[in-house]
């Protein structure tokens, strides 16, 4: 039904004003004029009305206005969900995607981060039709965390296998050709040939990351625009392209592409990229602090040498569970949890394990192996905040012992960084296990729901 203004009451309607003066009407003929102008080309700025200052290292004055509206949106998601991700490179990958055109389509990609509906739904969105995919707000609560677990991802492939790309463009890559273009490639950004990808395949993907840098280098705000680069996490999946097709995100024809093709290219790599990807250690090393034993202490055996088997068979969970003096373990999961305790050089403020927990009723989860003493929990740095930097190759490093040592420990699957994985799980070329969905239990998003603050261990006896 149409809106009908309806009709004032004449008794309301005030008398007629006398006739305007000259002055009178010149003056409102001027204030019409006004409004006329700023309708057709918008108000002029007021003398010295600046933009609000960023502390997240964007140049607010330099990015496109859309972008500066979602800027505290991208900055309260990635200081919640993923700190290691700089909030000037979802400006400058947005830009690099869609030009921040909410609308954009091309092909099956929609949205600012030019998602495919697989990749939405996977992501946490609706099947489409999905209105959220179209607002900004929406498509971005959606998107970053997604991007966060293939930065996650891409860093936990570069913590045991150190290439020369960092892994914030491993991340790009892994983002518009698929992960196995970094896992595959010798320097984590695929020359034709490697790992499927032709010659129009890298040469897309190397004009995606220019891009990409050319925003960085006009979004931020001086320093460097790589942010940090962390060092452990795990490929996720749905992200592999057809293997000769041109990775999606890229070339793609209207508005976006123009303006990518406008992008002026990086002329010389990041600083310290190098070195930085350099720096990701493997599990075993930074283990060598170790060689120093204390007298009386037995040697650690080596992260690389296979754990002791267990022989007990299944046994009764028996207390007491000792990271808690309460509760009990089944003899499997004492095992198991003496030679992690062995390995790493304590549980409790140790080198590489900060806090263990086991037994507990989860009362909240009653299927969970914790209240039948099959299941243990090791934190590589404080529980409920998203580790970096040493702890977060610290639960790689626990992680990926249980995952070699799985068969004589009787580990029945782990769950670490968003990821499940047990020994079934097969390499799909998106790297460690698959995605963990949380069982409609746990918020995946949580540190601690997400298992991104622990490893979680199960056993199978």
């Amino acid at each position: 039904m149409p809106f009908v203004v309806p009709s004032p009451d004449p008794a309301s309607v005030p008398p007629p004003a006398p006739p305007a003066s000259r002055p009178t009407t010149v003056a409102l003929a001027g204030a019409l004029l006004a409004i006329v102008a700023v309708l057709l080309f918008g108000a002029a700025p007021a003398q010295g009305d600046e933009p609000e200052s960023s502390t997240s290292g964007v140049d607010v004055a330099a990015v496109p206005a859309p972008a500066r509206e979602s800027l505290p949106e991208i900055e309260e998601l990635t200081a919640d969900y993923c700190p290691e991700l700089p909030p000037v490179w979802v400006v400058a990958q947005v830009e690099a995607e869609s030009g921040w055109d909410p609308d954009l389509r091309t092909g099956d990609a929609l949205g600012l981060f030019q998602l495919g509906e697989r990749t939405w739904t996977a992501a946490g969105g609706k099947a489409w039709p999905d209105p959220d995919v179209t607002d900004p707000s929406a498509h971005l609560r959606i998107a970053v965390p997604w991007m966060c677990s293939t930065l996650r991802a891409v860093a936990g492939h570069l913590a045991t296998n150190p290439k020369q790309t960092s892994v914030l463009d491993a991340m790009l890559v892994c983002h518009i050709a698929g992960c196995r273009r970094v896992t595959g490639s010798a320097t984590g950004v695929p020359a034709a040939g490697e790992a499927g990808c032709s010659q129009a395949c890298s040469g897309a993907v190397r004009r995606y990351l220019d891009a990409v840098h050319a925003n960085l280098t006009q979004f931020s705000a001086g320093g460097d625009p790589t942010g940090a680069t962390p060092s452990g996490a795990t490929p996720s999946d749905d992200r592999e392209s057809p293997d000769d097709a041109a990775p999606r995100g890229v070339q793609r024809p209207g508005p976006a592409a123009d303006r990518k093709s406008s992008q002026k290219p990086a002329t010389a790599s990041e600083p310290g990229t190098a070195e930085k990807a350099g720096a990701a250690q493997k599990p075993e090393a930074g283990r060598e602090q170790a060689a120093e034993q204390k007298p009386g202490v037995p040697q650690k055996p080596s992260l690389s040498a296979p754990a002791a088997a267990w022989t007990g068979g299944k046994t009764s969970c028996a207390p007491p569970d000792p990271t808690r003096g309460e509760g009990c373990l089944t003899g499997a999961t004492r095992h198991g949890l003496e030679a992690a305790e062995l390995v790493f050089g304590g549980l409790d403020g140790g080198p590489v394990v900060q806090k263990a927990g086991c037994w507990d009723e989860h009362a909240w989860n009653p299927s969970s192996d914790h209240p039948k003493g099959r299941a243990c929990d090791l934190f590589p740095g404080t529980a409920g905040t998203f580790p970096k930097g040493t702890d977060l190759d610290h639960g790689w490093e626990i992680a990926h012992w249980f995952e070699a040592n799985a068969a004589p420990l009787k580990v029945r699957y782990l769950i670490w960084q968003g990821r499940y994985w047990d020994p079934s799980v097969k390499g799909d070329g998106s790297g460690w296990g698959r995605r963990y969905t949380g069982g409609g239990v746990y918020d995946t998003k949580d540190p601690t729901g997400g298992h991104y603050d622990h490893v979680h261990v199960s056993f199978a006896e």
